[in-house]
């Protein structure tokens, strides 16, 4: 198949769609509504689609949907995903597999409609109630965003939890060259679903409400064993290796791909650098970091925010070397020479 020039948030649509995704609920909000748009024109003809009466309403339904055995999902931006959490945190209490694309937006509150990554805490710690985890995927462009989605489709299925994929404004609006996989991804049995089934001998029930706390805490007990096993299997990251590099960004999303120029512009100054990014942010790569920053003068945490995966960042690297950080928000998204002038200020004016 060759390649072809398609919006983020429609390219994000169509790969869902090629997935198996067969139930899709949402409501609007920019800057994600192509996304929906593109799903109520071609997911008639695979499944459900139904644009609730408001965010609450769209989770809720991916909930029934998922319970009863469908390949559910949602999407939203920042205020809207505010809306989700309780559902969220039921979805994950439930153990049901849900995929939620977030297409982010400056906020707090209503904000603006441009592109920012203030809701990293709200996507990797979650909104909702109880000690529950939610796989988080970042994409850094249009054709790694439709492979993240692909993605999160198994991982919602194999582990039976939610899947955000967290992707910026940026993203969900630009256009670019992509190749969607068509293959069919593989169906996995859900003998858990309540799908009226009764040749199994029992009717299967699918709640989150456990009245006896000696059985809620082995759930929680089996949940946390749950994520540990995903911590174990499914952390991703990349790291552009540089043997000479003193200096070593972090970044995921669009400003990762800004970093990228920015070590260029340093390279061509005599400051050698690299970039560790993030494929995962949750469960985040800590290990890999605090191996991969090791000998470094320091580390720049560049992102569209007022710092937040910076907290992960220092939780990774322990003390063992010094943490910087670089940031814009509510829209404004900065210039690989921002980065340098940066990087130039912690190094001592070179």
């Amino acid at each position: 198949m060759s390649k072809v020039l398609m919006k983020g948030n429609e390219a994000i649509a169509q790969a869902a769609i090629a997935a198996g995704c067969n139930a899709f609920f949402g409501y609007p909000i920019t800057p994600q509504n192509e996304l929906i748009e593109y799903m109520s024109k071609y997911m008639p003809d695979k499944g459900a689609f139904v644009q609730a009466e408001s965010e609450l309403a769209a989770i809720n339904m991916v909930y029934g949907a998922s319970a009863a055995g469908a390949r559910a999902m949602t999407s939203s931006s920042s205020p809207g995903l505010a809306l989700k959490q309780e559902g969220i945190s039921y979805c994950a209490g439930a153990e049901l597999p849900a995929v939620i694309v977030s297409v982010s937006r400056g906020g707090p509150g209503l904000g603006g409609i441009l592109p920012a990554q203030g809701d990293y805490n709200q996507a990797t710690r979650g909104g909702g109630n109880g000690d529950y985890k939610v796989i988080v995927l970042a994409p850094n462009g249009v054709q790694e965003a439709t492979e993240m989605v692909r993605r999160a489709f198994y991982l919602a299925d194999t582990y039976r939890n939610p899947v955000i994929v967290l992707a910026d404004g940026v993203i969900g609006q630009m256009m670019e060259p992509v190749e969607i996989n068509t293959e069919p991804l593989p169906l996995i049995e859900k003998p858990w679903a309540s799908d009226g089934n009764l040749s199994r001998g029992h009717r299967n029930v699918v709640n989150s409400l456990f009245l006896n706390p000696v059985e809620l805490e082995k759930h929680n007990l089996d949940l946390r064993a749950k994520y540990d096993l995903i911590e174990l299997k499914e952390v991703e990251y990349e790291l552009s290796h540089d043997e000479n590099a003193e200096v070593m960004f972090v970044a995921y999303g669009t400003p990762s791909r800004i970093v990228k120029a920015a070590i260029e512009n340093l390279k061509a100054e005599g400051i050698h650098a690299c970039l560790f990014r993030p494929k995962t942010l949750y469960p985040f790569p800590y290990k890999a970091l605090k191996e991969a920053a090791q000998g470094k003068k320091f580390v720049l945490c560049a992102e569209l925010s007022m710092g937040q995966m910076i907290q992960d960042v220092r939780l990774s690297l322990e003390g063992s070397v010094p943490v910087h950080f670089y940031g814009r928000a509510g829209g404004m998204v900065f210039e690989p020479k921002e980065l340098v002038n940066a990087v130039k200020e912690h190094c001592g004016g070179r």
